[in-house]
């Protein structure tokens, strides 16, 4: 059994996630999200799509980007 780093429960069927070198466990994804998720810049929330980047900042949607002056992004193409 091993430790979640995020809540600390002792669980059997914990999972392991390696980002940028270094390994996390943790006994659900919630904890996961909430431990290692990006967080968009402008609200807060974590980003667990694909999300909006430019120049290293992360947005959840054009919107919040928009609020935070970055104009050029678009949720969606057509």
């Amino acid at each position: 059994m091993a430790i979640c780093d995020s809540c600390g429960n002792d669980y059997d069927k914990s999972f392991q996630i390696t980002l940028s070198g270094q390994t996390y466990t943790f006994d659900s994804f919630e904890c996961a999200i909430h431990k290692v998720a990006p967080r968009c810049e402008h609200c807060q929330v974590p980003i667990i799509g694909h999300g909006l980047e430019q120049s290293g900042r992360m947005f959840c949607c054009a919107h919040c980007a928009g609020k935070q002056n970055v104009t050029q992004l678009r949720d969606r193409v057509n």
